[in-house]
C-alpha cells in the first residue's frame, strides 16, 4: 500500500519521469484553451455580412409591398408610390372601417392555414425558438410573415414596419442556419444578425439594432457573436442609405443643451414613462385575455380586431397605417395640445386592440407615437409651471418615445441609442440616457415580465434578464481544488485496498482515487465501485482496474474548462496536475468543488459590515 496522502513523493525528489508520459497525456482530452474568434467564426461574419444584403432588400420589397396594399385598398390604384391612408378617409367615408376587416380576415385566413407565428409582432415568437427550439424557424414564415404583415399594414392597420422585417430577418438567418451544418449557437447568432439586419435596414439605426439583438436574442455578450450581428447591421445600414440616402429617419431642428434642473425633469419624465409602459403592457395581455375567451375560432379575432380599426380610424384618420410622420410631428413639437392627446388616445385604442386580437403587426412604432406624445405633453406642462427649468418639448417627446419602449421591452441601451442613431441629435443623449435607465428601474421594479417575454413566460418560458460574466470563467481550480489527495499505487493488491476500504481510516472514504505508477506518473483514476466489484479478483493489481487513460486537468485552467471535462467524460472528478509538470498530481476537483463556486457568489451579495471608517477610532490611553 502506497501513502495516501500528499506527502512528498519520489517524483518530488527526481525520480525520472515515465517515457509514456506524452502519449498519456494525449489520450487524456485535455480540454483546449477557450478560443474566442476562429475561422468558423469568419464564416458565420461572412453568412451575416450576405443576411445584411437579403435583409436590406426584404426591407425595401416589404415597404413597397405595404405602399401596394395601401393603394390598392385605400385609393383602388396599382402603385408603388407611398401612400398614407389619413388622405383618403374623406372621400371613402363610413367604407374605411370595412378594409381594416377585409385584411383582418386574409390574415386570418393565413394564420389558420399557413402558420399560427405569423401572428403578434414577431420578436417574443423569435425569442421563443431562440430558448426552447435551438433557434429553428420554419422556413415559411420567411414570406408568410412579410406577406400578412403588408395586408395588415397595408389595410390600416396601426403598426410600423419595422417589426415585421425584424421577425423576417430573423426567420431569413435561422433558414440559412438550417440549411448549412451549423450549431444551436451558430444558428441563434444568424437569426440575431438577420434581425438587427432588418431593423437598421429600416431604420438606418445599426448600433441600436446591434443592441437590441443583444437584449432581446442573444443574451450574451461575446465576440463569437456580437461581431457577426454588427456585421450585418453595418451592411443593411449602408445598403438603406444606398437607397434612402443619409437624412435621419426623424429629422429634428437643433435642441438646446439641457440644464441641470431640466436634466432633473427628464429623468422624472423616464421614469413616469415606466409606469406608463407598465400600464400599457398590461392593458395589451388584458385584451388578448379577452379575445381568448371568445367563443369563435382564433382564425376571425383579426377580423375583430379591425372593425376596431376602421371605427377609429374613421374618427381619427392619422391612427390609420405606419404613420412614421406622427412621430416626426410630434418630436418637432408641430401639434396642439389637443391634437396630441387626440392622436395618442385613439393611437393606443387602435393599436392595443389589434395587437391584442392576434393580427400581424409591431410594438416600434405604435409605442414610439404614443410615448412621443406623452413626453410632449408633460414638457410643455412643465413648461408653464416653471419656465425656467430649461425644459425643451421637443426633448420631452424625445425621452418620452425612448423610456416608454425602455420600460415596456426592457431594451434600455437599444432604446437610448435608437433615439439618437434616428435623430442625430447630441443633446438629447444625456437626457436619454436618464430618462431610460429611470424607466427601466420602475418597469422591473412593478413589472416581472415585459411586453416582449409576457406571451412566452405563460407558456412556462423563462428568458434570461442577466448578462453577468461566467462565474465559472472567472475562478482557477487551483482555487477550489482539493490539496489533500488520496492516492493508490498501481501496483497495489485489491484485497489490500479493499482492506483498508474497510477500516477506519477518514481518507478512504472518497469514492475516486488517483492511481500512480512507480515513476508517480498519474495512470488513471479508480473509483470505489470499480475496486469493490466483484469482477475484480483480489490478486489483481490495481493497474488492472484502469480501464482508460487518465482524464486530468491543468491547475491554472478554469473552473468551467473543469465543468465541461467532468460533463463531456460523464465522471465526478478530476485529478488535477500543473502544467509544468504534467506528472505531478497536485490536487483533486469534483463537481461539489465547482457548485461550490456558485456558493462564493452568493456570499458576495451579501452585505457586509463597513471595513473603512472615515473618522478613526481614537486609541484607549495606556
Amino acid at each position: 500500500m502506497s501513502e495516501h496522502d500528499s506527502a512528498e513523493t519520489p517524483a518530488n525528489r527526481g525520480l525520472p519521469i515515465s517515457p509514456g508520459l506524452d502519449l498519456v497525456i494525449e489520450a487524456s482530452q485535455v480540454p483546449p484553451e477557450p478560443v474566442y474568434v476562429s475561422a468558423r467564426t469568419l464564416q458565420i461574419c461572412g453568412l451575416a455580412m450576405l443576411l445584411g444584403v437579403i435583409a436590406a432588400l426584404v426591407a425595401q420589397a416589404l415597404v413597397a409591398l405595404i405602399s401596394v396594399v395601401t393603394n390598392i385598398a385605400f385609393f383602388a390604384r396599382f402603385s408603388l408610390e407611398e401612400a398614407i391612408p389619413a388622405d383618403a378617409v374623406p372621400s371613402l367615408g363610413l367604407w374605411v372601417v370595412a378594409i381594416p376587416v377585409i385584411g383582418g380576415l386574409l390574415v386570418g385566413f393565413m394564420a389558420r392555414y399557413g402558420s399560427k407565428a405569423i401572428r403578434g409582432h414577431g420578436i417574443p415568437e423569435a425569442m421563443e425558438q431562440v430558448l426552447t427550439n435551438e433557434s429553428r424557424i420554419p422556413a415559411r414564415i420567411t414570406f408568410l410573415k412579410p406577406i400578412s404583415s403588408a395586408i395588415a399594414i397595408g389595410t390600416g392597420g396601426p403598426f410600423g414596419a419595422e417589426g415585421p422585417i425584424i421577425a423576417t430577418g430573423g426567420a431569413l438567418g435561422s433558414v440559412i442556419g438550417q440549411l448549412i451544418h451549423s450549431s444551436s449557437t451558430e444558428r441563434k447568432i444568424l437569426l440575431a444578425a438577420g434581425a438587427a439586419a432588418g431593423m437598421a435596414a429600416t431604420f438606418g439605426s445599426p448600433v441600436s439594432a446591434v443592441l437590441l439583438a443583444i437584449e432581446l436574442l442573444l443574451f450574451e455578450f461575446r465576440p463569437r457573436s456580437i461581431i457577426p450581428v454588427a456585421l450585418a447591421a453595418s451592411v443593411a445600414a449602408g445598403m438603406r442609405m444606398a437607397f434612402e440616402g443619409y437624412e435621419p429617419i426623424f429629422p429634428m431642428t437643433d435642441l438646446q443643451q439641457p440644464t441641470g434642473a431640466a436634466l432633473g425633469v427628464y429623468i422624472l419624465l423616464g421614469g413616469f414613462m415606466g409606469l406608463v409602459a407598465v400600464v400599457v403592457t398590461r392593458i395589451v395581455y388584458a385584451i388578448e385575455d379577452g379575445f381568448e375567451k371568445l367563443p369563435i375560432h382564433w382564425m376571425w379575432w383579426p377580423a375583430i380586431g379591425g372593425v376596431a380599426v376602421g371605427i377609429v380610424g374613421y374618427f381619427a384618420p392619422d391612427t390609420l397605417g405606419v404613420g412614421y410622420y406622427n412621430i416626426s410631428n410630434l418630436l418637432s413639437d408641430q401639434l396642439t395640445v389637443s391634437a396630441i392627446v387626440f392622436l395618442c388616445g385613439m393611437k393606443f385604442i387602435s393599436w392595443s386592440i389589434a395587437l391584442g386580437s392576434g393580427t400581424s403587426g409591431g410594438t416600434l412604432a405604435p409605442l414610439f407615437t404614443i410615448g412621443s406624445g406623452i413626453g410632449a405633453l408633460i414638457g410643455i406642462l412643465v413648461i408653464a409651471v416653471a419656465p425656467g427649468l430649461g425644459v425643451d418639448v421637443r426633448i420631452a417627446a424625445l425621452v418620452g418615445m425612448a423610456a416608454i419602449f425602455a420600460g415596456a421591452s426592457r431594451a434600455m441601451l437599444a432604446s437610448v441609442v435608437f433615439a439618437f442613431e434616428t435623430t442625430l441629435q447630441p443633446f438629447g443623449l444625456l437626457p436619454l440616457l436618464g430618462g431610460c435607465a429611470a424607466s427601466y428601474l420602475v418597469s422591473i421594479a412593478c413589472m416581472r415580465n415585459s411586453i416582449m417575454t409576457e406571451k412566452i413566460a405563460r407558456r412556462g418560458v423563462r428568458t434570461p434578464e442577466d448578462y453577468e460574466a461566467d462565474i465559472l470563467d472567472q475562478v482557477s481550480v487551483k482555487g477550489v481544488m482539493s490539496k489533500e489527495v488520496v492516492r493508490l499505487s498501481a501496483d497495489d493488491r485489491i484485497g489490500d485496498v479493499r482492506a483498508w476500504l474497510a477500516g477506519d481510516d477518514v481518507r478512504s472514504s472518497h469514492h475516486g482515487f488517483p492511481v500512480i505508477d512507480e515513476h508517480q506518473t498519474l495512470v488513471g483514476v479508480v473509483t470505489r465501485q470499480e475496486l469493490l466489484s466483484p469482477q475484480v479478483a483480489e490478486d489483481d493489481l490495481v493497474r488492472q482496474v484502469v480501464r482508460r487513460p487518465p482524464k486530468f486537468i491543468y491547475d491554472d485552467c478554469t473552473v468551467r474548462q473543469a465543468a465541461e471535462h467532468l460533463s463531456n467524460h460523464a465522471i465526478g472528478r478530476l485529478p488535477v496536475v500543473a502544467r509544468n509538470s504534467p506528472h505531478q498530481v497536485v490536487g483533486m476537483i469534483t463537481r461539489s468543488d465547482v457548485l461550490n463556486v456558485f456558493v462564493r457568489r452568493t456570499q458576495a451579495s451579501e452585505l457586509q459590515r463597513p471595513s473603512l471608517r472615515l473618522i478613526p477610532e481614537i486609541g484607549k490611553r495606556k
